[in-house]
This record gives C-alpha cells, structure tokens and sequence, in this order.
C-alpha cells in the first residue's frame, strides 16, 4: 500500500440524537478526536501518502474541522446522498471518485473512521490497515468488538408461546460456542477496486476480515444517555489507558 484516502463522513442533524457530530465530548469538539487519531496515525506511518477528505452537508461541521484541521479537504454532500436511507458506501465511493479526480491518483486503499467513535485509539487505526496490508485477498476489514452475548449459546428469539435459542447447539459453556462479534462502525478500510465497482451498497459482497478493539471503548452514540455514558467511560480509560489519551492530548489546541 502507497497511497492511503482516508474519508470522514457526517450528515447534518440526526434523528435519533439531533446534531450528535457537532457535539462536544469531554470538552473537544467530538470531530477532533478522529482527526487527532487520524493524525497519530499519519505520523506513524510516513511512508505512506495519506490524504483526508471530510464528506458533509453540514456547513457547521465544515467550518468547525477547517479550523483546526485545514489540510482536509471538504466534499460537500449532494442532496441525493443525504437520505436516511442511503447506503454508507455510496459516500464512500462519492468521496473516491471526487478525491481521485482532484488529485489525478489512484488510491490503494479508502479508510472511514467513524465521527461518533471518540475512544478509538491510534493503535487500533494503524491494526486495521496492517491487516489489509497482510491480506491481499480481503476486500474489506472493519473493526469489531467480542461480543458479550453468544447467539449459540446465551440468546433467544421469542416463538410466539415460547422462547429458544437463536441457534440451536450442543454447548453447555460459553467458551466452548464459536467466537462471535459485534461490528462497531469505527474503522472500514477497502480494497479500492472493491469500493469502487460495488453496486449493491453492501459489505457483504466481499471477502472481510475484522480487527478488535476493547469493547468497553465503543458504544453507538445514538441518544443522550449513551453520549453521557461515554464520557463517564472516557474518563476511566483517559485515567488507566494512556493510549485513549494519547488521542485526546493530541487534538489541536
């Protein structure tokens, strides 16, 4: 891998936590701690040529990354990709196609980082990318988390009268099922031809391969009591996890 474009993407408003990308977290704009591990990762990685895009309708999020963070380039989201029901990948190849034909290249790779992911930290951005590196055959890796509750072995779905496990199975131990996990929306990095000539708008489509991260550093920010949580948690690992705060002390002052 040489060249490396890494997109941010954000609508403006949110229906189910209204204006979430413009919130503060722990007193930083939530945007600047995916542009400082965005960042962490550049200089950890100099040999590769890295360009940051940010794909928004939000003339307040554009203006609130321009300040700090000039060098990413703005990419004003069309009114056909601002839908709740667009396919995020659509914006990811929005973003390919504009950036490529702005900087006449040819990317390797596209890596998203997910706006309302704060407690992501740079080692975690650098893992995603090595995989990808390592695995020529995989079209995508995203990031993923162990799952606390195991479908083989402590799930159920309701059966109307009844309940039963979600899939039927000999175990008896928790430790014995399959390893499961639950995707977490921060880290996407694409092959580039697979991003570029998808049509359906689905991951699955590809061959993937995932990277952990603690479980506790991610939650989905969908509402206020989960933006309120994280920043209780924030607090725990800034305290006991120099890593979540490498990220926080680098944001731009």
């Amino acid at each position: 891998m040489k060249k490396l474009l890494i997109t941010i993407c954000g609508r403006a408003g949110s229906k189910g936590f209204k204006n979430k990308n413009l919130k503060t977290f722990c007193e930083k704009p939530l945007v600047y701690y995916t542009l400082s591990a965005a960042g962490l990762f550049c200089k950890a990685r100099p040999d590769l040529q890295v360009d940051i895009c940010l794909n928004t309708d939000s003339d307040l999020l554009a203006e609130l990354v321009a300040k700090k963070y000039p060098e990413v380039v703005f990419l004003p989201r069309g009114e056909e990709l601002g839908g709740d029901t667009v396919p995020k990948m659509a914006v990811f190849q929005d973003c390919l196609r504009r950036m490529e034909e702005k900087n006449a290249c040819t990317y390797d790779a596209v890596m998203d980082l997910d706006i309302t992911s704060p407690l992501r930290t740079a080692k975690d951005v650098q893992n995603a990318v090595e995989m990808k590196e390592r695995r020529e055959d995989l079209d995508l890796v995203f990031s993923v988390t162990e799952a606390r509750r195991n479908p083989y072995f402590n799930m159920v779905r309701d059966c109307g009268d009844h309940v039963e496990k979600v899939i039927e199975s000999p175990f008896t131990a928790r430790q014995q099922a399959p390893a499961i996990y639950d995707l977490n929306a921060s880290i996407y990095v694409f092959r580039r031809d697979f991003l570029a000539n998808n049509h359906t708008g689905i991951l699955w489509d590809g061959k993937i391969g995932v990277t952990t991260m603690m479980d506790t550093g991610i939650l989905d920010i969908d509402s206020e009591e989960d933006y309120r949580l994280m920043e209780v948690i924030a607090g725990h690992l800034y305290q006991n996890y120099p890593a979540f705060g490498e990220v926080r002390d680098h944001i731009r002052a």
